[in-house]
């Protein structure tokens, strides 16, 4: 991150600004979108056929969890393979470039577990 901030007496001013996203945002841009994390954290043990994965979701819809598939697919975080069955089914597998998310997400899990109750509430 190249953004800094330098105090001139009683007033601070932005030295070296961001021109670009930070790493944390260009990270928060790929894995923060609604569901990202959880579709990422069911596939960290084995495929999951699509239906399986909407059920373990529970509070997504199917066209959410979709789209959010075709991203991570594009992001080359997770595997979409065809299974040639009857009828066709279709599983997906995290990648191993997506298993590198598995850390910090895992980190983030334990964090929340920790949070004061009124924190836990929907703003």
């Amino acid at each position: 991150m190249t953004g800094r901030l330098a105090t001139v007496g009683r007033s601070r001013i932005v030295l070296e600004a961001c021109t670009e996203p930070c790493p944390i945002e260009r990270g928060m841009r790929i894995l923060g979108g609604k569901w990202t994390g959880s579709i990422l954290w069911h596939l960290k043990d084995g495929p999951v056929r699509f239906n399986d994965l909407s059920r373990m979701l529970g509070g997504a819809s199917k066209k959410m969890i979709a789209e959010r598939l075709k991203q991570l697919e594009a992001r080359r975080l997770i595997s979409r393979n065809v299974l040639r069955t009857a009828p066709v089914t279709v599983q997906y597998e995290i990648t191993e470039f997506g298993r590198t998310a598995l850390k910090f997400l895992d980190e983030l899990r334990i964090w929340s577990e920790t949070l004061p109750e009124d924190q836990m509430r929907p703003t």
